[in-house]
């Protein structure tokens, strides 16, 4: 495949059409606002979008995501099968004993990750991009990016821009319909008239509520009966999963199981429930493994490239950047065999710290922001872990519009690259977050999400 074009006269043709219309620009913010608040798009307090243009992809792009996305799912999958088989190909995943339990204890059928999301970034250049986490357990976003590419395709400077452009919203909202539906039929739950009862599960005060409404109504529209649930209101007796007296068929947990183990225990009633087979619940407990951020680490380490063919190991070394699990080894850089610790201290400026389960942010240590004296702290820490070491990457800063008391303005953010994966075969939809800073999640306070288009122009 040749390497993308990237819609460079797309993005600089709606940019135009912003500024050359004061009308435009003010009625296209207006809009914006308005539409935020009349669906709830909200995280939290927060307004959900802040910029005037939606994320725009080329076909190829597009394309190139969806290929190469899908060999790498397929490896995640090899791995996954290779870790349940083989223990010290699990041990690399460094799952808890707790989460090891539950992993082998599930019995849930299909593929592990009913539910995923590739967090990548393209390079500056838009031709190629880097996988660097696969959120394996609660990936979220599918109902915000439908949302907010029905308000970019009415939005006023979309008029004069499909004038000559062509667009295509990357939609995924139903893909989680499919997913918790095909699970609930595997196990033989909810196959009457009117559906499974589906109870989608997580703490009451999370700001991502506003996104379990619109999953909701989402879910009405097709004559399912869908609940907001806290798990702590959830009850299991009589091998029956209930929140106020009526029984859940499929669970869409979003809930993280660290936090839910953490409160309640192994003990909970959605715990005891999934592994005794009374609930179906999406993702289940196996999600947790390839969600552990060593994944990538298992992609990318020379002890495991018997595993994958030529053809898929040349495309992890293409996507991947070199990640190993921080301790004390040998391993290869570069084509030669060095000591991990010692290329962590000298090489600082090119690795980053990530804890191996956390989200939003947190932990993470950049070695090129660092000074030598926090970075070695952080290794020593890493040490006791689990932690991962990544390769950094060059990211991609874009211009993007947006109004600020009144007056149209331009900035560079920092781009984020999201495809949704389902059943762990198919890509289908594309969050898009950005940011001003070089961490970009909406959940440790900053960026802003965006809808994803594809766009051609008229003509092509």
């Amino acid at each position: 495949m040749n390497p993308p074009a990237n819609p460079v006269r797309a993005v600089a043709a709606w940019h135009d059409a912003l500024a050359g219309s004061d009308q435009i620009a003010g009625d296209s913010a207006a809009w914006l606002i308005g539409q935020l608040a009349r669906r709830g798009l909200f995280f939290g307090d927060r307004p959900l979008c802040t910029t005037l243009r939606p994320r725009f992809l080329s076909l190829e792009q597009q394309r190139l995501l969806w290929e190469r996305c899908g060999t790498l799912l397929r490896a995640l999958s090899i791995a996954f099968d290779a870790a349940m088989a083989e223990p010290k190909i699990f041990d690399q995943f460094r799952a808890e004993e707790w989460e090891s339990e539950l992993i082998h204890a599930d019995p849930g059928p299909g593929h592990p990750n009913a539910l995923g999301r590739i967090d990548a970034f393209f390079n500056p250049a838009g031709s190629s991009f880097w996988l660097t986490e696969f959120n394996g357990e609660t990936p979220a976003g599918q109902a915000y990016s439908d949302e907010l590419a029905e308000i970019f395709m009415t939005m006023p400077v979309m008029r004069s821009f499909l004038q000559g452009h062509r667009v295509f919203p990357l939609r995924s909202r139903h893909g989680v319909m499919h997913a918790l539906l095909d699970s609930a039929a595997r196990a033989g739950r909810g196959g009457g008239a009117g559906g499974p009862i589906i109870a989608i599960v997580d703490w009451r005060e999370v700001p991502t509520q506003s996104e379990f409404r619109l999953f909701r109504e989402y879910f009405a529209k097709y004559g399912l009966q869908c609940l907001i649930v806290d798990p702590d209101e959830l009850e299991y007796s009589q091998g029956r999963l209930a929140v106020g007296g009526v029984p859940i068929d499929v669970v869409y947990k979003r809930v993280l199981l660290t936090e839910l183990i953490g409160r309640h225990g192994i003990e909970h009633p959605l715990v005891r429930a999934t592994r005794e087979g009374a609930v179906t619940m999406v993702n289940g407990f196996r999600a947790k493994l390839l969600h552990k951020k060593a994944s990538l680490a298992v992609l990318s380490d020379e002890r495991n490239a018997r595993l994958f063919d030529a053809a898929t190991l040349a495309v992890i070394a293409a996507h991947v950047p070199w990640t190993r699990v921080v301790e004390k080894r040998q391993t290869q850089w570069k084509g030669n065999t060095v000591d991990l610790l010692d290329l962590m201290t000298r090489e600082r400026e090119r690795f980053v710290l990530k804890p191996n389960d956390d989200y939003g942010g947190q932990g993470i240590v950049l070695g090129w922001e660092a000074d030598s004296t926090v970075w070695d702290r952080a290794v020593g820490n890493a040490l006791d872990g689990p932690w991962i070491v990544q390769e950094r990457i060059d990211l991609p800063w874009v211009t993007f519009p947006g109004v600020i008391d009144g007056k149209l303005t331009f900035t560079d953010r920092l781009v984020d690259t999201a495809p949704f994966a389902f059943g762990g075969t198919l890509i289908d939809g594309c969050l898009t977050r950005v940011s001003s800073d070089a961490l970009v999640n909406v959940t440790a306070g900053g960026g802003s999400t965006l809808a994803t288009f594809v766009v051609e122009e008229c003509g092509r």
